[in-house]
């Protein structure tokens, strides 16, 4: 049984969310204020946080930012009558996982849960998987796949849980090119599609973090006209 919190003050959809998610066998608990959302957030475990951006007590975006500090693994689904790109790009790039708009339709406020619970299940066979060989190492960069730590020279380097997913794809598979869409639908887990800068974003703050020469990197690299690799000869 999946264990899922919503953080949102509106009654009715609290409502709507509890009745369909109870149809997935899921364990519900609810909050109607960001404080409470938080504290709820991290006193317990769950398998997915459905959170609205504005709230009182605390805004959604604080909250989402607040999670990532200490938890980098749990889904969270921003629902929100926000619409405007920006506000989705945001919410991604702060670390959620989905984003999905008010009014919205149940299917595919179903479909979308469905998505995170599957790339859940995929995330974790991909890690036991990788239980026996969960170190990637490469000239001075090594990531580790079970701390979710990546260091350089010896070095922490503090990702965020996107620039990690994507740096651990990109080494797992040395030369493989990746298209920008490709990339939103592995690490992201859903078809963002007219997104595909959200990935440029992100792989500049990688290649900023583990780059000397970000003119010239040495780890990441780009495939013109397609979209990025690791570099295999390392």
């Amino acid at each position: 049984m999946h264990k899922v919190l919503i953080i949102e003050d509106d009654k009715n959809i609290v409502e709507l969310l509890t009745i369909h998610l109870n149809d997935l066998t899921c364990e519900v608990s609810s909050a109607g204020n960001g404080t409470d959302g938080l504290v709820a957030a991290k006193e317990q475990r769950f398998d997915l946080i459905i959170l609205d951006l504005m709230l009182p007590g605390m805004n959604g975006m604080e909250i989402c930012r607040r999670i990532r500090q200490t938890d980098r693994q749990t889904p969270i689904l921003i629902l929100s009558a926000k619409s405007e790109e920006i506000d989705k790009v945001v919410g991604l790039e702060t670390g959620a996982d989905d984003y999905l708009t008010k009014p919205f339709s149940v299917r595919e406020f179903i479909a979308r849960v469905k998505v995170i619970f599957r790339r859940n299940e995929d995330r974790a066979q991909v890690q036991d998987a990788l239980a026996i060989q969960s170190v990637i190492r490469f000239e001075g960069l090594e990531i580790d796949v079970d701390k979710r730590k990546v260091t350089l020279n010896n070095a922490r380097i503090d990702l965020s849980p996107r620039e990690f997913d994507l740096i651990t794809l990109l080494a797992s598979n040395p030369g493989k090119s990746y298209s920008r869409k490709r990339l939103l639908n592995l690490v992201w887990g859903y078809d963002f599609e007219g997104y595909e800068h959200t990935v440029n974003s992100h792989i500049n703050r990688l290649r900023t973090k583990i780059e000397t020469d970000i003119s010239n990197p040495r780890y990441i690299l780009t495939t013109w006209g397609v979209g990025y690799r690791f570099n295999e000869e390392l």
